[in-house]
């Protein structure tokens, strides 16, 4: 029962996996080891190129050696979870709960299934971001997806008042895994490709229908609610990285300010002026009128970007004498 909900749970990340390196196919150049060396063991070089089995970065690489790593020792010393995985009612004091248990995985389909996705994210990623930029993004969704789990775990007992929202074991690399399909969204918005094996999309829409695809089957399968707030967490924690704290090589900035990246984006279009309404609001209450320049192209100017990046209607453009 448990690995059917996980399967069903982890079908938009695996969808990613087998998809997302067609829309970065022709971003970078994939790296294939000598035909020699590959037919002696009888494969071909073309088929492993075409399935991206090739060139992974030796950063994604030593990251996936952390997340094994991690699963063996929970294996090899069961006694470590209590230490490493998020455990609300004891993160305090063991306060690094919220950076260590992102690498923990306590299942050997869920350790797969990051590792894939953490390779081919770094394959197709890293070589636009940069590896400091990329390890810099992990670092950022991780800590921000089990903080905010942290709080919501809180948040729900004193609500409900029932312990096992203190005492669940909380931990895995799928909030990272959802801020990657956000950099799908930035990276190359306007490629289609086949999603679930049924029907064609847009890239951009992948982290929406991560969401959505999540809050149904937390309805259908309780057992489920608990990977619902990395997903939530994880997706709005990649969005608030690339929006203003990703470095921009070519402009030497932060953030992605282009109304194509705007929050309002992950929503359908007939609601997006209600979200773009609110977004406002709450860019008047905590951040007044301060804003920040934006250079783009080296052509135009951002007159004014909000702090929280929310009310992207209101910024404007001028040439620059």
């Amino acid at each position: 029962m448990f690995m059917s909900i996980y399967t069903a749970f982890s079908a938009p990340f695996i969808t990613l996996h087998v998809a997302i390196p067609c829309i970065f196919h022709s971003r970078q150049q994939t790296q294939t080891l000598e035909p020699k060396t590959l037919e002696s063991y009888g494969l071909d070089p073309s088929v492993l190129q075409f399935v991206g089995l090739t060139g992974y970065t030796r950063l994604s690489k030593g990251l996936a050696g952390v997340l094994f790593i991690g699963y063996a020792a929970s294996l090899l010393f069961p006694w470590i979870i209590e230490y490493v995985a998020l455990i609300p009612a004891k993160t305090i004091p063991f306060v690094w709960n919220v950076i260590t248990a992102g690498y923990i995985e306590l299942s050997i389909f869920g350790l797969i299934v990051n590792i894939l996705g953490l390779l081919f994210s770094a394959k197709l990623l890293e070589p636009i971001w940069t590896s400091r930029e990329f390890l810099k993004f992990i670092i950022f969704v991780n800590s921000f997806t089990l903080v905010g789990v942290y709080i919501t775990a809180i948040t729900c007992y004193y609500i409900t008042r029932r312990e096992k929202f203190l005492y669940t074991r909380l931990s895995g690399f799928h909030g990272v895994l959802s801020g990657f399909m956000v950099g799908a969204k930035q990276t190359t918005p306007d490629q289609e490709i086949l999603a679930l094996g049924s029907f064609n999309m847009r890239a951009e829409w992948l982290p929406s229908l991560l969401v959505f695809m999540s809050v149904i089957i937390s309805f259908v399968t309780p057992e489920a609610l608990s990977y619902l707030p990395f997903v939530i967490f994880g997706t709005y924690g990649g969005w608030l990285y690339l929006r203003y704290l990703l470095r921009n090589t070519e402009t030497d900035l932060n953030g992605d300010p282009k109304d194509e990246f705007s929050f309002s984006t992950f929503f359908p279009g007939f609601i997006r002026p209600a979200v773009d309404f609110i977004a406002s609001i709450f860019h008047k209450l905590l951040c007044g009128k301060r804003s920040i320049p934006w250079r783009v192209d080296g052509d135009h100017v951002s007159d004014s970007i909000s702090m929280l990046g929310f009310d992207t209607t209101e910024s404007s453009r001028r040439d620059i004498p």
